[in-house]
């Protein structure tokens, strides 16, 4: 079962500046692109840093603040007051730039953004060179899929190949990506498997268990509070 991945979702036509691009040629790019960042590269297309507004806007933020009156309190402000000052690419980029493979799965890539505080990644290959760029609401693209096309992932991929159900056993119903699986299975950990696989497949938002079955072959420590109920137990 193939889950989707950033490169099933970003931006391969992608905005980009070299080291020496100047700052209005920067704004020119965004204004003219309507992005809010650009990858820096260097001539082999190898991702340098990212400029995005909010180094741009300091210039606009200190403009005509006299240096010896300004008190730089923390690293933040000594940055922001060289970005004020800056005027090419170089100098105005964050670096280094958090970057994500092609092949990074989509959660991978969400929580990357997360722990990094980020709105955007430029993919790179091996070599570092830039294929593309993936946003926020890039990754939220997967749910977009049709209901149609989970349901026959779950059917085909998840029940019928992987778990080798038969044909019929399990109703699999799916209304704004929201899936429920309802039937009986051999026993309990299948249940679970079935579950999990499930929201495992792309564009699903949530698996609702309705699900029995024969044999109860969950471990002690199990404790399935709201969980299945085997068949024939009330």
């Amino acid at each position: 079962m193939r889950t989707w991945q950033v490169q099933d979702v970003m931006t391969t036509d992608v905005a980009a500046v070299t080291e020496g691009a100047a700052y209005r040629e920067i704004v020119d790019v965004l204004t003219g692109r309507r992005v809010t960042a650009v990858p820096v590269v260097d001539g082999a297309r190898r991702v340098l840093g990212v400029v995005s507004e909010a180094d741009l806007l300091y210039k606009v933020e200190l403009l005509g603040q006299p240096h010896e009156r300004r008190i730089f309190p923390d690293r933040h402000q000594r940055e922001a007051r060289a970005k004020a000052g800056a005027t090419l690419a170089v100098d105005l980029m964050t670096a280094p730039p958090v970057t994500v493979s092609p092949d990074a799965s989509l959660a991978e890539a969400a929580r990357l953004m997360d722990a990094r505080r980020v709105k955007r990644l430029p993919v790179v290959d091996d070599l570092g060179r830039l294929v593309g760029i993936v946003t926020r609401g890039d990754l939220l693209k997967v749910h977009l899929r049709p209901d149609g096309d989970i349901r026959r992932d779950v059917v085909d991929e998840v029940l019928r190949h992987t778990l080798g159900v038969p044909d019929r056993v399990v109703d699999v119903t799916v209304t704004g990506g929201v899936v429920t699986l309802t039937g009986q299975l051999d026993r309990w950990s299948t249940v679970q498997l079935a579950l999990r696989l499930t929201r495992q497949v792309s564009g699903v938002v949530e698996v609702v268990d309705a699900l029995g079955y024969a044999i109860d072959d969950a471990p002690m420590s199990a404790l399935r509070i709201g969980g299945s109920t085997p068949a024939g137990i009330a």
